[in-house]
């Protein structure tokens, strides 16, 4: 896969996310979790026929009529979740603001609500929350739907999720993709790690009709939050902890430049 905008910052950050995507806990077990990952096959094509219900006004339409002809950032959500779904919104929305594309015209931003029992109001909620008022969110296709057409759609364009009951939560890739206006995969990128300009030349070349190699598996999950326990499982966890080291790491430098600074100033 070609990568696009690459840093040492972005490398770096890769790295890290890459260090929290291990198996997580609750009801899943490895093996389960190891199913899980954003693989689009050669030639992957998501089936516009597919029926959703847009929970911005309650009308029927196809992906297609979603997609409008236009390059689309595609983002399978699971609309209760809390864990990293919300965070991947926000920064994608950020993402795209910032890529000077004007949304429904230039692009389109489709979400795909994978879990069945979060309905309308949870999923309209959920995305405004994330996104703001604003063109982007007044552009964006919010979409629910059955089971049959969420899965027919996941599996032809290789994004495989797994439930687990015992939590009742989604354990899914923190992924999203660019189709062109036709529904093909362009491009499958990491919200979290995505930056405007590599969405904007993902975007102008999807609207080229430019498909991009896809060799490479997404596996960063979506999946941490225990809430039966009401603790972080491993993956929500080491990020939880990492943090924790960096903050602590900055107040012992600022304590440590501060006590220089008073012994410096302090009269001989």
């Amino acid at each position: 896969m070609r990568v696009l905008g690459t840093t040492p910052a972005r490398l770096g950050l890769a790295a890290l996310l890459a260090g929290f995507a291990g198996p997580a806990g609750a009801g899943l077990t490895p093996k389960d979790l190891s199913g899980v990952g954003l693989a689009p096959p050669p030639g992957a094509r998501a089936p516009l026929e597919a029926a959703f219900t847009d929970s911005a006004d309650g009308r029927r339409l196809s992906l297609g009529e979603a997609l409008s002809g236009r390059p689309t950032l595609l983002m399978p959500l699971d609309y209760a979740c809390r864990n990293v779904c919300d965070p991947m919104l926000a920064v994608a929305g950020t993402a795209l603001a910032a890529t000077g594309l004007a949304p429904g015209t230039d692009y389109r931003l489709v979400t795909l609500g994978l879990n069945p029992r979060a309905d309308a109001g949870t999923a309209r909620a959920m995305v405004a929350g994330q996104l703001g008022q604003g063109p982007l969110l007044a552009s964006a296709a919010v979409l629910i739907g059955a089971p049959g057409p969420v899965e027919a759609v996941t599996r032809a364009l290789g994004y495989a999720y797994a439930y687990d009951r015992d939590t009742e939560s989604y354990a899914h890739p923190a992924g999203a993709l660019v189709l062109t206006g036709d529904g093909r995969v362009a491009r499958a990128l990491s919200p979290l790690a995505m930056t405007a300009r590599d969405l904007r030349l993902a975007l102008v070349e999807a609207g080229e009709g430019r498909v991009g190699g896809l060799a490479d598996r997404l596996v960063l999950l979506c999946y941490g939050y225990d809430p039966q326990s009401g603790i972080y499982t491993p993956l929500i966890r080491r990020i939880l902890t990492a943090s924790g080291v960096v903050t602590v790491l900055g107040i012992a430098l600022l304590v440590l430049a501060l006590h220089r600074r008073s012994r410096r100033d302090r009269p001989i």
